[in-house]
């Protein structure tokens, strides 16, 4: 929390020599009965409230600064599950979360991973299954005593946009990018080839995707 410095201003602080707190010198004394009645008085309370509040605002302002020294740089993510498997993604690819809408299959294509198109206000987009990308089963886990509802991301590539579905949507975060640790590379999975790193985020452990690289192998699988 930033501290708001204490005011110091020059004032002629009549009232505490010839005033009322003074030696009572001042000719206006008797006509005002008090110095806090006195237009000099209450111009001079005027400046110091004024002083106090241009320093709150300064304070406003340089919080965001203080609190990204402390943070650190950061990533907005949005975090989805896909089966069991929690995941995070860039938000600078995201252009929408919609509702799970109808796919139409296309004929005579058997591309790995492409579902079909669907309806996007009126535009048909290609859907992918990102699952099929990243070689995850295909059977999504259900999800017992949980109200669970399964969205479709619009994700935003070079080449236009694409729709992919997931199981559920988290939300999107802010995270410090020192929280994000590397990916083991050891592992051999399809999934390892689009990953950046591991996040332990509110008790899971969420794969932090290579949106560049993944959105790449999206649009090239639709060669």
């Amino acid at each position: 929390m930033t501290e708001i410095p204490l005011v110091h201003m020059q004032l002629d602080d009549c009232w505490n020599r010839i005033g009322v707190f003074g030696d009572k010198s001042c000719p206006h004394v008797e006509r005002h009965i008090h110095c806090r009645n006195c237009d000099v008085y209450g111009a001079a309370a005027i400046a110091l409230l004024d002083r106090y509040g241009n320093l709150q605002d300064e304070a406003a302002e340089a919080q965001p600064e203080v609190t990204a020294d402390l943070l650190g740089e950061q990533r907005s993510l949005l975090i989805f599950r896909l089966g069991e498997q929690w995941f995070a993604i860039a938000t600078r690819r995201l252009a929408e979360v919609m509702p799970v809408s109808p796919i139409h299959v296309l004929p005579h294509r058997t591309d790995q991973g492409l579902l079909g198109v669907t309806n996007v206000r009126g535009t048909l987009v290609a859907c992918l299954s990102l699952a099929a990308m990243l070689g995850l089963p295909s059977q999504a886990a259900a999800r017992d005593n949980q109200r669970v509802i399964p969205r479709m991301l619009i994700l935003e590539s070079e080449s236009g946009p694409l729709v992919t579905p997931v199981d559920e949507v988290s939300g999107t975060q802010r995270i410090p990018l020192a929280r994000i640790a590397s990916a083991h590379d050891e592992d051999s999975r399809a999934i390892s080839r689009f990953t950046t790193g591991v996040l332990q985020w509110q008790e899971r452990s969420i794969t932090v995707l290579d949106d560049e690289a993944l959105l790449q192998h999206m649009i090239r699988s639709l060669a």
